[in-house]
């Protein structure tokens, strides 16, 4: 053990810790959720870091052979490797301060390390002179918070892109398949099953858009604002040049806000992306029921497709299968939901010139992030690269329907259509049937009204082909 101390005493700190007091002190008072801190959020605060201590040498504020190791340490943070090192529960007091030390004691007693120097040796690199030099908890927090959300955001994007991919190339397996469309639960006009996947593609891809576009604003940053927005202790050339760094450690291009004070107290930005997810969640919930529903049966459902079977659906029941997949995707989504009430809350709660919620703002949106990511990639490679169209159970339904007269209607009006159907439902027949049994049209004119193409397509079904029709039997008349 080695002893340190801050300005409320000493504790004993394990020799072979990187942390030190505060981030001791940090464990005694934050045992809240049992876990820590997201690994990228981890290695966001490595490059923050970084970017500080290369701007501050730059600008030569800071010795060069103490940047130097300072910035090897930062490697080691980014690469992953001191992971162990960051204890802190991930929901905590003080407004980050404790990720924020944590960091800064990590890098000294490394940094130390690399020099030959013993852990603790703070009168030689010290965590508040050194590795928190020209910062404060207050723009480093907020700005790491920003560099693990786009990465985490990225993963997420791709992910989503992945899936609307794998939902396009169903839609193409799948475009001849005609089936009963439904609205209100009720059978309505047919639709191909192609359309559908078709559809669940553009949903999936303006998801993705509209995350990508939330992102944009968490390019902007306050690195360089200290504790309230007002740059005390900052040189104006670091405010510059730690933004340049940044954008070179990170590789995505930051800004620095126009207004700094604003920047600091306001976390609105955080809704914005927490926002889109809570949206992506819903159409994701949309999506899995969908699944479930036109997968129902197989005996007793739609069975209009079949899910891959992942495992025996029940303990007591032999045979069955559930629709695991979907059903998982569904519960995360649910929680994604509840992160954005958390987040938001968080957000209302800031006081003048500082939200002290971001720590929990960053846990829900990390976890969002990362339980959305795995949701979309099981959801693809668990269930819908493996669908299967039930092509003969989606054609009963569909000549079962009355809902294929709505095609008929530019052809024989709404008051005929209307009999037929009631006709239809009451005596259980079929609606072809009716209409070449009551000669209201022959099977030729029913072949062209009813051709898969026609009916799920803008305008008159078989507008060209049925004149023909009606012309050559008003000749042969």
């Amino acid at each position: 053990m080695r002893k340190e101390h801050d300005f409320l005493g000493e504790l004993e700190i394990p020799d072979n810790a990187y942390y030190g007091v505060q981030t001791m002190r940090a464990m005694e008072n934050f045992q809240i959720t049992g876990y820590t801190a997201d690994p990228l959020f981890i290695k966001a605060l490595g490059m923050v870091k970084k970017a500080a201590a290369l701007a501050n040498m730059k600008i030569g504020l800071l010795d060069e052979k103490i940047g130097n190791a300072m910035v090897q340490a930062c490697d080691d943070i980014i690469s992953g490797k001191l992971n162990d090192q960051f204890p802190t529960d991930p929901i905590q007091g003080g407004a980050g301060t404790s990720f924020n030390m944590n960091t800064n004691e990590v890098i000294c007693n490394r940094a130390l390390e690399i020099l030959g120097r013993p852990r603790g040796d703070y009168n030689y690199i010290s965590p508040n002179n050194h590795a928190n030099m020209s910062q404060s908890t207050n723009d480093v927090i907020p700005t790491s918070i920003r560099v693990c959300a786009l990465m985490r955001a990225e993963q997420l994007i791709i992910a989503l892109e992945n899936l609307a991919d794998s939902f396009d190339k169903k839609g193409e397996e799948f475009k001849d398949v005609l089936k009963i469309g439904r609205t209100h639960l009720q059978d309505a006009v047919p639709i191909t099953l192609g359309l559908e996947f078709k559809a669940f593609a553009s949903s999936m891809r303006r998801r993705s858009n509209y995350i990508r576009r939330s992102c944009e604003l968490l390019h902007t940053m306050n690195m360089g604002a200290t504790a309230v927005g007002t740059g005390l202790n900052a040189d104006p050339e670091y405010i510059k040049e730690v933004c340049e760094q940044l954008t070179l450690v990170t590789g995505e291009s930051f800004t620095t806000a126009d207004n700094l004070v604003d920047a600091t107290s306001n976390t609105d930005i955080f809704t914005d992306l927490s926002s889109s997810l809570k949206t992506s969640a819903l159409s994701l919930i949309k999506i899995s029921n969908d699944l479930r529903l036109m997968a129902s049966g197989p005996r007793a459902g739609f069975c209009e497709i079949t899910l891959p079977p992942r495992q025996p659906g029940s303990s007591i029941m032999p045979g069955k299968v559930n629709p695991v997949i979907p059903e998982v995707v569904d519960q995360t989504c649910y929680q994604v939901i509840a992160n954005d009430l958390a987040v938001a809350f968080g957000v209302e709660n800031g006081q003048f010139q500082l939200n002290v919620m971001e720590p929990v703002m960053a846990y829900n949106i990390f976890n969002s992030l990362r339980f959305l990511t795995n949701a979309v990639n099981t959801l693809r490679t668990r269930c819908v690269d493996g669908i299967k169209a039930n092509r003969a159970q989606c054609a009963e339904w569909l000549d079962k329907s009355v809902g294929i007269v709505t095609a008929l209607l530019p052809h024989i009006g709404y008051e005929t259509c209307s009999v037929l159907a009631k006709e239809a439902l009451a005596t259980n027949r079929n609606i072809k049937d009716l209409l070449i049994e009551r000669k209201v049209l022959s099977k030729e004119d029913l072949d062209v009204i009813l051709a898969p193409a026609e009916m799920t397509r803008p305008g008159i079904a078989g507008k060209e082909l049925l004149k023909k029709i009606h012309e050559s039997r008003e000749e042969l008349v």
